[in-house]
């Protein structure tokens, strides 16, 4: 693989389980050694050494914490480690929400607490790299838009930071690129604009004023395909159609809708654009030597 990550950017990394993701970012975190190949991190070159990179923090299957010790123990006892003084710990507690339970231990913390724990202990060390496996694991509606700002922030302040999640709606809100691992090969690397419109059609749910007009110029409309009822669906909303459409097809589609007087209500993918993509290129992806 060929891959290269700009300052200021989040890039994601995504493919399916198996494809190479933890051990890309053991390599990138000093956890693992590479066979071959060259690897070069804010300029430097990498030698074969189990060792994290200057300026590089993040963790990989989860932080590593004292669960005897509470949030704010952990993280002084992380800066005592690397020789750096405390002053930062608190605004790295209040960046992730955990200012009300930074005295408290860490074994009594959720799976998303402690997430949001390991990513404030990256943030003590100011990294110029910042690299998470799952970093939205467990994590509450609350807690992701703590981790969303804190990424976008850092970011913005020309932080490379490279995730991998298997969180599409994740990955579409905080990444500018994405690269699609397959078998241990990219498959894509690229904006991720131009990888969700690398699916052809999706499947679209649609709620109108008039499902059985909506029915009808569905039907009607070139590259529309009207998909049988979904029971599920049905019993969700009577007036909503499943259909499969390209995106050229779709803008003729709601345009006959309104020229025959039909509200649109809603029309949404039933899968995600990226997550459509993903799922179509891993299906293209060839298979290993052993596996065929």
């Amino acid at each position: 693989m060929d891959l290269e990550i700009t300052e200021g950017q989040v890039h994601g990394l995504v493919g399916p389980n198996g494809a190479g993701k933890t051990t890309l970012l053991g390599l990138l975190l000093g956890l693992a050694q590479a066979d071959g190949g060259e690897l070069e991190i804010l300029g430097s070159p990498v030698r074969r050494t189990l060792a994290l990179p200057d300026g590089v923090a993040g963790f990989v299957d989860g932080p590593g914490l004292y669960p005897s010790l509470t949030a704010r123990q952990n993280l002084a006892a992380l800066a005592r480690l690397r020789g750096e003084g405390s002053g930062g710990i608190a605004d790295a507690l209040e960046q992730v929400g955990l200012t009300d339970v930074a005295d408290d231990r860490v074994r009594g913390f959720s799976l998303g607490m402690r997430q949001r724990l390991g990513l404030a202990a990256a943030l003590l060390t100011r990294p110029r790299l910042l690299v998470l496996d799952e970093p939205a694991n467990g994590l509450d509606p609350i807690g992701t838009r703590h981790v969303h700002r804190v990424l976008t922030r850092l970011a913005a302040h020309g932080t490379a930071v490279v995730l991998s999640s298997h969180r599409m709606d994740d990955l579409a809100a905080l990444c500018s690129e994405v690269t699609l691992l397959a078998t241990g090969r990219v498959v894509f690397s690229g904006p991720i604009s131009e990888l969700a419109a690398d699916a052809d059609e999706l499947d679209y749910r649609l709620r109108t004023s008039d499902a059985v007009v909506a029915r009808r110029v569905a039907t009607e409309t070139p590259g529309v395909r009207v998909l049988p009822d979904d029971e599920l669906l049905q019993r969700q909303d009577a007036d909503a159609l499943l259909v499969r459409v390209s995106v050229q097809a779709l803008d003729e589609l709601v345009a006959r809708l309104v020229g025959a007087g039909v509200g649109v209500r809603e029309l949404a993918p039933v899968v995600a654009p990226l997550e459509a993509a993903f799922l179509a290129l891993t299906a293209k992806a060839p298979m290993k030597d052993e596996e065929l």
